[in-house]
């Protein structure tokens, strides 16, 4: 039989597409045995990148202390929600159910779910109870990322000096700033495994360089904090004043027992307050101190050796004229002696002891107890107030800056100088942080006292205390501020505010007490100041009550034993006496 042509094109046609079937299975394989030979690194790579995905995770910020170890800042675990848009088919919907629950707008989360996106950021830091009322829901395509939060136990508590944190951990004021290298934790890379769907559903093994962060042990006692913050308030509310700051502070070492500011705020909700009540007032604001400086100009006046306790000085009956200027005294007063100048307050005493001692001795006395310099304590933003060189001083520049204008100091500095007279003259650094411990809370750092420099000897510093002690007797400026169970020293201070035309305003004032107790051995300095109080002005009606009340309680939560009657000052017939 004949081949049929019509068959022999069908075979020829099935060889060819054998043949070309043949070649390319053969090209697969061989492809693949050249990716499975020469490739198989570059292989594995990309699909481990497919199926995982890498977050990088800071170690737990450290604890903040006090000095009773009791918590101050804190971290802790939560969800933050986010999600992929990708995969949620009804954004309304989605958007209209988690607003229910989140204090956020249905507009703006509708906005997040519809970005052509696999991921954003619902709520970072969701509150545990939101994070929980969220899963209820069971919406396609939301996420929960473990994250961590600051948190404040004792809300506005220390909340200036504490600072706060941002929501990426970050210490973004007070010491949460300060100490944010020794705070926060180091960064560590998780692996997240995935399915094909980028859902992720397990974390794999391997956290690399992971460490939580370092704690700080302050020197603050919340005890003693809260006494102060407590007193300071209602004084604050009670003269309807604009403001307000105390100090505690132990005169032997330095250490800040308590820094309280009012108005409070508290660091958990920070963005919902002004950001000048963020601000560490005691620190960063210096004011012009008014006659809290007497103190110094008559521990400048007995370092002369010109003068002593009873050197006697004409205040001219209140009014005395320099230049253009005239001073003046709240009372008229003939003559004072130097104890007599403090115990009064008298301006126009102070002007003419320092014109008798001469501006060179004031100053360099001055610059020995801190002023116009920095501290050295450890917060942000310190101020170093302004003292300028005696050598610029005009006569009139000298006697006011004797009694506490024409310069300018901070709350902390001001402490701090009074520390030295109650510490017998020696001028210790101020600090808050005592003690930095691992996660583990094995000692990494310890501070210790840290003397800067002798201010003046240590019989001017017993005299200038024994003049501190008359200011709070029956006749002193400073009377409100005497203790019921301890004896006491202090001395009171107003002073004229500057105005935006760089006068001196006549209805805005800064009224303070500074002080000390017990007499005989100081255990405590107190300052108090009061920015613009109203109803009155001076520092003996509205700063010493609160002084009186904040070293009488500290000294008790101190457990320091009550010396009622032992080296108390009284004044009778304007002498002194002991009881």
């Amino acid at each position: 039989m004949k081949p049929n042509p019509a068959d022999r094109r069908i075979r020829v046609r099935a060889i060819l597409v054998g043949a070309v079937f043949s070649a390319m299975l053969a090209g697969i394989f061989a492809k693949a045995a050249y990716l499975q030979i020469f490739q198989q690194s570059w292989l594995s790579q990309k699909a481990a990148r497919e199926v995982t995905a890498s977050m990088d995770r800071r170690g737990k910020r450290g604890t903040i202390f006090d000095a009773n170890l009791r918590e101050m800042a804190v971290s802790v675990d939560v969800d933050s929600v986010a999600a992929n848009p990708s995969r949620i088919s009804d954004p309304e919907e989605a958007a209209r159910a988690l607003a229910s629950v989140l204090s956020t707008s249905r507009g703006q989360i509708d906005r997040k779910l519809r970005l052509d996106d696999s991921f954003v950021w619902i709520k970072r830091q969701a509150d545990p109870k939101e994070a929980a009322a969220i899963k209820q829901l069971n919406l396609t395509g939301i996420d929960f990322i473990p994250d961590r939060k600051r948190f404040y136990p004792n809300t506005t508590m220390a909340a200036q000096l504490l600072g706060f944190a941002g929501i990426d951990g970050n210490g973004l004021e007070g010491l949460e700033y300060f100490y944010n290298s020794e705070l926060e934790g180091r960064s560590q890379q998780t692996t997240i495994l995935r399915d094909r769907m980028g859902r992720a559903f397990d974390k794999a093994d391997g956290v690399s360089g992971a460490r939580e962060g370092r704690n700080l042990v302050l020197t603050i006692d919340q005890g003693i904090q809260f006494l102060a913050e407590d007193a300071l308030a209602a004084t604050v509310r009670d003269f309807s004043a604009a403001s307000g700051v105390a100090v505690v502070l132990a005169p032997k070492t330095g250490a800040v027992l308590a820094l309280a500011h009012y108005p409070f705020f508290n660091p958990n909700a920070f963005a919902g307050f002004d950001p000048n009540s963020w601000r560490n007032r005691a620190i960063t604001d210096p004011y012009e101190p008014g006659s809290t400086m007497k103190i110094f100009t008559a521990a400048a006046a007995l370092e002369s050796g010109r003068v002593g306790p009873d050197s006697v000085v004409f205040c001219e009956n209140g009014k005395y004229r320099v230049g253009t200027h005239v001073f003046h005294d709240v009372k008229d007063h003939a003559w004072l002696s130097l104890s007599d100048v403090l115990q009064v307050s008298s301006n126009i005493g102070a002007a003419k002891v320092g014109e008798l001692i001469g501006p060179e001795q004031v100053y360099i006395t001055l610059q020995r107890f801190g002023f116009g310099e920095k501290t050295g304590i450890d917060c942000p933003g310190e101020s170093p107030g302004m003292l300028s060189s005696w050598q610029r001083w005009s006569r009139i520049d000298q006697c006011a800056i004797a009694f506490g204008q024409g310069m300018s100091v901070t709350a902390v500095q001001l402490a701090a100088a009074a520390g030295a007279i109650a510490n017998d003259g020696m001028l210790m650094q101020p600090y808050i942080v005592q003690a930095i411990t691992d996660a583990n809370g094995r000692l990494v750092h310890r501070r210790e006292p840290t003397a800067v420099r002798r201010a003046v000897s240590a019989e001017t510093a017993r005299q200038i205390r024994r003049m501190m002690g008359r200011v709070v007797a029956e006749d002193g400026s400073g009377v409100l501020g005497a203790l019921e169970e301890y004896a006491a020293g202090g001395k009171t201070g107003t002073a004229q505010k500057v105005d935006n035309r760089g006068s001196y305003a006549e209805d805005r004032y800064v009224a303070s007490f500074l002080g000390f107790a017990p007499a005989d051995r100081p255990e405590i300095v107190v300052l108090v100041v009061i920015d613009e109080p109203k109803a009155s002005h001076y520092g003996g009606v509205v700063a010493a009550p609160a002084f009186k009340r904040i070293a009488e309680e500290t000294l008790h939560y101190l457990d320091v034993p009550p010396r009622k009657g032992k080296g108390r000052f009284r004044v009778s017939a304007g002498r002194e006496v002991t009881g």
